[in-house]
């Protein structure tokens, strides 16, 4: 019973999209305010009749009703709750129904939270947003029904993938998709904005705080993706440039220019048609991810679906969304003319140079993604692009970048003083050069990589703090009037300075688990010892153990260093009831200036394959993702964000029509 409610629930939303994204987009050139108000009351109606279907899908994953031959395929009784519940979207069709949950979801808070919006560009935000969730509501209903029934009802489900059952899997794809999904506002903003031919400081205002909230998700969404990799797949590392991986990480390049280029357009009223395009772009980037996962393409943990005929359905939509986008862009964006002029030195030369990597630095990953599957399509062999290639390309292309983040911040707009500004930067230099210094002495010639990433890092980060000691005038001004200053900050100033030190932590925290990282991978018997970058590990031992849905072998490791104890290590290998591949958990002991890391293996002949790592700094990667995140959070609390642009007062509109006859 649940099941047909839902998929009614799906057919009505279906129904009601086509309304809101019809209607009010042609009854906007007849001026017909009526008919155009419809988007918002649609917009509520398609979010309660999108969460009821998710509801219903998530309560027959709950009771394990495997009459619905999704819940049969991906869940199993002995699992636990909380992997019954990720169940829902732990496969392609239930991924798919909290996507356009998600764009419902967004959809409905511009409703909700758009008082400020101008009507016309309200309506036609939502409308767009909802011929978008036309397009997959129709994917869903016609090739991918989660509501499915099976005639012939199992005893027993097949349960899920056990690589996917694990804390960090049962969150990151949600988080994931509110990144995702989330840029699809701002491609709705921008698709609005040339309907109605108009991009101002306002506009932007109003698209960045969407895009931040966006951002913030998905940079979360990328986070626990990585800390899932380093810890369940037993190789010590935390990101692979797996193309899955990379089409995530695209669109979160193409976010940050846009939420960069749209403070040019807010201050400076220059940018317009660049941030446009960078709008269309992010988005357009994200629905070429879903297609990569979906359309069989590509071989991954990531991957849900490897039907051709889903991904050929989710082509079209990629072509008929981003195709239709660039035609009307073509059309209306030369009419945005910027009205602000700048030089290039200057903090709007800074934002658009910051642009300009961002978008090359895009467009590298998006060539290393494809370019493999290029050349299987023309059947011109196999080619692998890993890391060596992005090390060698990507890092160089973001350095500039990191390197003018230190110093944007301190130019003025319009034109700056770029003499001036270096001339002020002693103390960076000079702990830039006790960084690189310190870095020699503590590593040795162990190459150039860790000591230019330290170097870097140390830059952002005292660049960052300087930049916030010029704002509050410190040493300038007696010290309770920096104080004073520094309690007046704007909340967005806040936000970007966490934003840009955490980057700096987070280049620290790859610098070492890149270039200073320590494997040792051997077979131990019971009581073997082995040193690794100054740690004695000691085998003692393995034993059975029986968790809720699976058997595991468990092998602990004691570390001492120089004979002082200091962690017991219990790493597991478990096979799961319902088979599938066998996983890794790692065993992990987080220090601050590294992770002690083992993996128990097979066993070969008397003993056990055991990998055994010393991780420097990693828990700075994750710190830095963390402040990333509160940077992003504490920006996204700006008043001026959550209100947007304000309406004008009565007798602000009187004095303009005043002047205006006049």
């Amino acid at each position: 019973m649940y099941a047909e409610i839902g998929h009614f629930a799906l057919i009505m939303a279906l129904f009601v999209a086509v309304v809101q994204g019809v209607v009010p987009l042609a009854a906007g050139p007849m001026g017909n305010r009526r008919w155009m108000n419809i988007a918002g009351p649609a917009s509520i109606a398609q979010f309660i009749l999108i969460a009821t279907a998710f509801a219903a899908l998530t309560h027959a994953f709950v009771t394990s009703d495997f009459s619905v031959l999704n819940v049969a395929k991906n869940s199993h009784t002995d699992k636990p709750l909380l992997y019954k519940i990720s169940g829902v979207w732990g496969n392609h069709e239930g991924s798919m129904l909290l996507w356009v949950l998600i764009l419902a979801t967004f959809g409905c808070a511009v409703q909700v939270f758009g008082r400020n919006l101008p009507s016309g560009l309200k309506n036609r935000t939502l409308a767009v947003q909802s011929l978008v969730t036309v397009g997959f509501l129709m994917f869903i209903l016609f090739t991918s029904n989660p509501f499915e029934r099976l005639l012939d009802v199992p005893a027993n489900g097949q349960s899920l993938n056990p690589l996917l059952q694990d804390p960090g899997l049962a969150f990151h794809p949600p988080f994931l998709y509110l990144g995702y999904v989330g840029f699809s506002i701002a491609y709705s903003f921008a698709i609005a904005a040339l309907i109605e031919g108009r991009v101002d400081a306002s506009w932007a205002r109003w698209v960045r705080p969407w895009t931040l909230a966006a951002w913030v998700f998905l940079t979360v969404g990328i986070a626990l993706g990585s800390w899932w990799a380093y810890y369940e797949l037993g190789w010590g590392g935390w990101w692979f440039w797996d193309p899955v991986e990379n089409a995530s990480f695209m669109p979160w390049l193409a976010g940050t220019a846009l939420l960069h280029s749209a403070i040019v357009v807010e201050k400076r009223d220059a940018l317009k048609s660049w941030t446009i395009f960078l709008a269309i772009i992010a988005f357009g980037l994200s629905l070429l991810g879903t297609f990569l996962v979906r359309s069989g393409v590509l071989t991954s943990v990531h991957a849900f679906a490897t039907d051709p005929e889903r991904g050929v359905f989710i082509l079209i939509l990629l072509i008929i969304a981003i195709g239709g986008s660039f035609a009307l862009y073509a059309v209306r964006g030369p009419s945005l003319v910027g009205g602000g002029l700048f030089k290039p030195v200057s903090r709007e030369g800074a934002l658009l140079f910051n642009n300009w990597i961002l978008t090359t630095a895009t467009g590298v990953v998006l060539l290393g993604t494809l370019y493999p599957l290029f050349i299987d399509v023309i059947d011109a062999g196999k080619v692998s692009v890993g890391a060596p290639f992005y090390n060698r390309v990507f890092i160089p292309i973001m350095t500039p970048l990191v390197i003018l983040m230190a110093l944007g911040p301190l130019m003025s707009w319009k034109r700056a003083d770029a003499k001036g500004i270096l001339n002020r930067m002693y103390l960076v230099y000079g702990a830039t050069l006790v960084a690189v210094i310190l870095t020699f002495i503590l590593k040795g010639e162990e190459g150039w990589g860790g000591y230019f990433g330290m170097g870097l890092a140390t830059w952002l980060a005292v660049g960052t703090l300087w930049d916030v000691a010029d704002r509050i005038k410190l040493g300038k001004t007696p010290f309770g009037q920096s104080l004073k200053r520094l309690a007046r900050q704007p909340r967005a100033t806040w936000g970007m300075t966490i934003a840009h030190l955490g980057l700096a932590i987070a280049i620290a925290g790859m610098t070492g688990a890149g270039n200073w990282k320590v494997e040792k991978i051997q077979v131990m018997n019971f009581g073997d010892k082995l040193d690794v970058a100054g740690f004695t590990y000691t085998f003692e031992g393995v034993r059975d153990i029986r968790g809720p849905n699976y058997d595991a072998l468990e092998g602990t490791f004691t570390v001492h260093k120089d004979g002082e104890f200091i962690t017991t290590l219990q790493a597991e290998k478990r096979e799961y009831d319902t088979g599938g591949m066998p996983t890794t958990e790692a065993a992990i002991y987080p220090m601050f200036l590294g992770d002690l890391y083992a993996v128990v293996g097979d066993k070969s002949g008397d003993g056990y394959v055991t990998r055994l790592y010393w991780n420097p700094l990693i828990a700075w990667l994750w710190a830095g993702c963390g402040l990333l995140t509160l940077g992003g959070l504490v920006s996204l609390s700006d008043r001026r964000h959550r209100v947007g642009a304000p309406k004008r007062s009565a007798l602000a509109n009187k004095a303009i029509a005043e002047g205006a006859k006049a």
